[in-house]
């Protein structure tokens, strides 16, 4: 993860925050001196963000120290100590609640994440993919923590993929046209993925012989098995559509090569953690 993946973010929620006049409950109560504050788990998880935590602390006030007892995909449990950040009192107040919403967030897809891959890896061997489901300039940061959580991330826009879905076939007038469209304008450049909603535009796409994977579309199960097996190897096999924790295993016990979970980046819940005074 790089720093321009977030610091624009920071600054962003720094200045929400503090507005023009900044922490006016802090300067008006808070007597000048400096202190020390332990990060706590509340939950058990995943951690992810502790850059982004740090960072955040730093914006608002660089000689701030944060110490990190555990890093990115270290194992939570409720009650443990997670870091200290020590400095002004004044700094730590005014950037505590920024630095733990960017932690609780990403804490909370990658816990998310690492569940869906245990379930999808107890019944087969497919694996967890994000999606651009993301909320708007979130998405380097989103993806991360599915990384850390376990999963793989999939295109990171549309810019470095070509996955023809239901709107682009419509257009193009079949599955054999677009893909064909797609392949005379790139070439190899990029990997071809297509969405198919019925076994009929599976057999499509497989006829071509230019696609590298096939996205099963809102199938149930039994009709992702026959579909794999149809495949048999001619293209790697994705299944999406409405995944959940309860659903996943299910699905990947089909045989598919992966599952794309948009609730991963648009809709887990935020992780429990509190950061408090010594």
């Amino acid at each position: 993860m790089r720093e321009s993946d977030y610091m624009p973010l920071v600054s962003l929620a720094l200045r929400e925050d503090l507005g023009d006049l900044g922490d006016v409950t802090t300067q008006a109560v808070v007597p000048v001196g400096s202190g020390t504050a332990t990060l706590w788990s509340k939950d058990t998880g995943v951690l992810a963000g502790e850059e982004v935590f740090a960072a955040v602390f730093r914006a608002v006030d660089p000689s701030v120290s944060v110490d990190f007892a555990l890093h990115d995909g270290a194992p939570l449990e409720r009650g443990i100590s997670v870091a200290r950040v020590t400095g002004t009192t004044a700094s730590l107040l005014q950037a505590e609640r920024t630095a733990l919403n960017f932690l609780s967030f990403l804490s909370g897809i990658a816990t998310a994440t690492a569940e869906m891959v245990h379930a999808a890896r107890a019944a087969g061997t497919a694996a967890i993919l994000d999606t651009r489901k993301t909320l708007p300039g979130y998405r380097a940061l989103s993806k991360y923590a599915v990384s850390v959580g376990g999963g793989r991330n999939h295109r990171m826009g549309l810019h470095d993929m070509v996955l023809i879905k239901d709107n682009h076939i419509d257009s193009a007038g079949s599955v054999a046209a677009a893909v064909r469209a797609a392949r005379e304008r790139w070439g190899k450049r990029f990997t071809i993925e297509v969405e198919c909603r019925t076994e009929a535009e599976v057999s499509e796409a497989l006829a071509t012989s230019a696609v590298d994977i096939i996205l099963l579309d809102n199938m149930d199960p039994p009709r992702m098995r026959s579909a794999v097996q149809s495949i048999a190897g001619r293209a790697r096999v994705e299944a999406s559509g409405n995944v959940t924790q309860s659903t996943v295993a299910a699905i990947s016990a089909t045989g598919v090569d992966f599952i794309s979970v948009g609730a991963l980046t648009h809709s887990v819940k935020a992780f429990d953690f509190s950061l408090k005074m010594a």
